[in-house]
């Protein structure tokens, strides 16, 4: 069942979504060579509780111990933080959160780059981000949930990159997975109506290689089959009268992708 939010709703969720952008926004100082992810994850723990007085709704949610999943270079998603993994010059890494304040659950995702990163890397965290950006465009009553998909894939194969389809972004409110699903790929006209006052996540997972993925044995980590790179961004998304609000825009993001990436 969709949820679809009240006016009132909508103000505590936008609380909700600024503490989320404003945590992945302070962990850029905290990403460099040196720096295991585990460490990351116990830092965006203690914003989330003690600065913010929120919860950081992934732990214990499914099972999982960590206030954010790290995922790093051939990681699509759900990496595990750990002291093992520390971060080198020339890793690209994801941290994907989850903050709940106000009953709502507000879910956003970051690429950041270590040190120099090679223009290959770059370029796939740059078309990600494009990616995410063509799909919240579609965005707005009256379209599809296939629209969004469509235009995610075709950017991804104009520059030959490739989309994975085992994971999608989800509706999102009171609960962390509500309906309906957001597959970034698909046909336009085609899959459930965006209505005002849904709110949902978009999150393309795009690689460098093949779309084929593989589980590692923890049982969370997904990699892709080749060992090539991925990139993933994620935010959350509140269909309005006619458009589209980003309940989780960081303020770096209006200056412009290269000037802050």
């Amino acid at each position: 069942m969709i949820h679809l939010k009240t006016a009132d709703e909508i103000l505590l969720y936008r609380e909700t979504g600024k503490i989320a952008a404003e945590i992945l926004t302070t962990l850029k100082d905290h990403v460099k060579a040196g720096v295991d992810t585990y460490t990351i994850a116990k830092i965006a723990e203690d914003l989330i509780i003690n600065k913010y007085q929120a919860i950081p709704s992934s732990i214990g949610q499914y099972g999982f111990k960590f206030a954010l999943n790290s995922s790093i270079n051939h990681v699509i998603c759900h990496g595990v933080p750990s002291k093992n993994d520390v971060l080198k010059d020339g890793d690209i890494i994801n941290l994907d959160l989850t903050v709940k304040k106000h009953g709502f659950v507000a879910d956003t995702s970051r690429m950041y780059t270590v040190g120099t990163v090679s223009k290959e890397a770059y370029r796939l965290c740059q078309v990600t981000y494009e990616c995410l950006w063509k799909g919240i465009e579609q965005v707005k009553p009256g379209n599809t949930v296939g629209d969004i998909g469509y235009a995610i894939q075709r950017h991804a194969a104009r520059n030959d990159f490739t989309v994975v389809r085992e994971y999608c972004g989800h509706g999102i409110g009171r609960e962390m997975h509500e309906d309906p699903q957001i597959t970034h790929f698909g046909t336009k006209g085609k899959g459930q109506v965006l209505k005002k006052g849904m709110t949902f996540t978009i999150e393309p997972m795009i690689n460098q290689g093949s779309r084929q993925i593989a589980h590692l044995d923890d049982d969370w980590t997904v990699v892709t089959k080749d060992g090539k790179l991925s990139a993933q961004w994620e935010h959350t998304i509140l269909v309005t009268d006619h458009g589209y609000e980003v309940l989780t825009l960081r303020e770096e993001e209006r200056v412009g992708f290269l000037k802050w990436f």
